[in-house]
């Protein structure tokens, strides 16, 4: 088992623009397997189809969305910086990335485990609500920027 986290990590995830204002007993609920984590240029957050049982608040750098095949190219979707959130997999099953994430930066996030969010949200209905209301962004962002790319390739 892991140490948990100290009171720097816990503040810092009280200060993401994810978390910020939310209950403080909430935000050290979700917290209990935090860690902090760093990614050098090129390196991989995430792979598309592996299992997502975390997510990242990324805290510096940046990070780009990838999708592809295996005869094509990968097509960046989106770019991810300071202050987002990496992955929405981990909410909603089969819990499995649907996209590549690779540093384009060198990265410093926070990385969060899914069930322990998910078991606190399932929990403190409140808080579900109030998280996921500032969470549906995240996913309804990947979506359009998706179909951006998608519009653009297909106009090509």
């Amino acid at each position: 088992m892991r140490a948990p986290p100290g009171p720097d990590l816990v503040r810092e995830i009280g200060e993401h623009p994810l978390f910020r204002g939310l209950d403080t007993a909430f935000v050290h609920a979700v917290a209990v397997d935090a860690a902090e984590q760093r990614f050098e240029v090129d390196e991989r957050l995430a792979t598309e189809g592996t299992p997502a049982d975390i997510f990242y608040l990324v805290i510096e750098g940046k990070v780009a969305l990838e999708i592809g095949a295996a005869d094509q190219p990968h097509l960046t979707v989106e770019t991810v910086g300071a202050g987002e959130v990496l992955g929405w997999s981990w909410l909603v099953p089969p819990h499995r990335w649907r996209f590549d994430a690779r540093a384009v930066k060198a990265t410093r996030t926070i990385v969060l485990q899914g069930e322990v969010v998910r078991q606190t949200l399932a929990h403190h209905p409140t808080w579900g609500y109030l998280f996921l209301i500032r969470f549906m962004p995240v996913l309804a962002d990947r979506l359009e920027n998706t179909r951006v790319q998608l519009l653009d390739l297909h106009a090509r």
